[in-house]
C-alpha cells in the first residue's frame, strides 16, 4: 500500500476547510480539520501530520500564535492561508516558523 500524507486543515470557515478538504482528499491526502487555533494545537500535539494548512486570521487563538505555540516542541512543517498580502505579515509568518 502506498503512503499517504497526512494534513490538517485549520479554518474557522467551514465552507474554505471544505473546499481544501475535497481537493486535496482527490489527491489522496488523509485530511483532519480544526475550526479554531486552540483545538488545531491539540490535534498537532497529540498526533502526527506532514503538514498543516495554517489559516492566520482566526478568532481567539490564531494562526501565528497557534504556530508559536507549536514549535515550543514541535517541527511539522506548516504553510499558514491568509488574505493578507504585506511584506511585514508575510515576514511574521517566517518569523514564527
Amino acid at each position: 500500500m502506498d503512503y499517504q500524507p497526512k494534513l490538517l486543515v485549520v479554518d474557522d470557515e467551514d465552507r474554505i476547510r471544505r473546499l481544501l478538504k475535497m481537493y486535496l482528499e482527490r489527491e489522496d491526502y488523509i485530511i483532519e480539520e480544526a475550526s479554531d487555533g486552540e483545538g488545531a494545537l491539540e490535534l498537532a500535539l497529540s498526533e502526527e501530520y506532514d503538514l498543516i494548512l495554517l489559516d492566520v486570521m482566526m478568532p481567539g487563538m490564531d494562526g501565528i500564535e497557534m504556530c508559536q505555540e507549536l514549535r515550543k516542541t514541535k517541527a511539522t512543517p506548516v504553510m499558514m492561508l491568509t488574505a493578507k498580502g504585506e511584506e511585514a505579515n508575510r515576514v511574521q509568518g517566517f518569523e514564527v516558523g
